[in-house]
């Protein structure tokens, strides 16, 4: 897996944050004890910054040549001037073409864009998995409910709601690539106070709207 250096963040901090309400206007707010990951990838150094505005504006519309180039060059991962629904759309695209430029590669622009902990057991997708190790992290993408989203022929968002001014939770139903193959996710987006991660969006979960380990699974 190609990633760039890595950084240590601080456990906590104390700061002052500027927000803006539905209202349009600005406030202050106070947040401390933010828990950041330490040595998570670093994507805001300028060898990584990809051209966030060509995604966004062809994501809808093919795999443009333009970004494949890009994408073959540096990672693609978190941007400050995402939105959440940028975001969450951005991750669908990559696994939309979740082998190009490389297998898998989606499913790395998926951990990027993570929030968890790797040091910690995580429920980004409903039970506490350990998923420290990408390579974990990229089975449970070949898990035969999540699968679908792996080179998905058609997405349709359901619903999207901002249950709080820093947290966004967006509907999604996908038809897979294999015949009869249909699902619906939920994204929980998390904004990032404080830190080097300062008003980025993660991912918080990805949710399958039913019972996606009913059976077990081994990972």
């Amino acid at each position: 897996m190609s990633f760039c250096s890595s950084l240590s963040y601080p456990q906590s901090v104390s700061l002052f944050y500027k927000t803006k309400s539905f209202n349009g206007e600005n406030r202050f707010s106070v947040t401390s004890r933010f828990k950041a990951s330490a040595d998570v990838p670093d994507f805001l150094s300028a060898d990584c910054t990809a051209r966030a505005d060509d995604f966004k504006s062809h994501r809808n519309f093919g795999f443009p040549e333009k970004l494949l180039q890009s994408r073959k060059k540096r990672p693609f991962g978190p941007r400050l001037n995402f939105s959440a629904e940028d975001a969450v759309q951005n991750q669908l695209h990559a696994l939309k073409y979740n082998d190009q430029p490389r297998q898998d590669y989606g499913i790395e622009v998926m951990y990027r864009f993570a929030g968890f902990d790797p040091f910690e057991r995580s429920t980004y997708f409903g039970p506490f998995f350990d998923l420290g190790q990408f390579e974990r992290f990229r089975r449970i993408f070949h898990h035969s409910t999540y699968r679908v989203l792996l080179g998905h022929k058609e997405r349709k968002v359901l619903s999207s709601l901002f249950v709080e001014e820093n947290r966004f939770k967006q509907r999604v139903w996908v038809r897979g690539s294999r015949p009869e193959e249909e699902e619906t996710f939920q994204f929980t987006m998390v904004q990032r106070v404080g830190g080097s991660w300062d008003g980025y969006w993660l991912t918080e979960s990805l949710l399958h709207d039913g019972d996606a380990f009913a059976g077990g699974l081994a990972y």
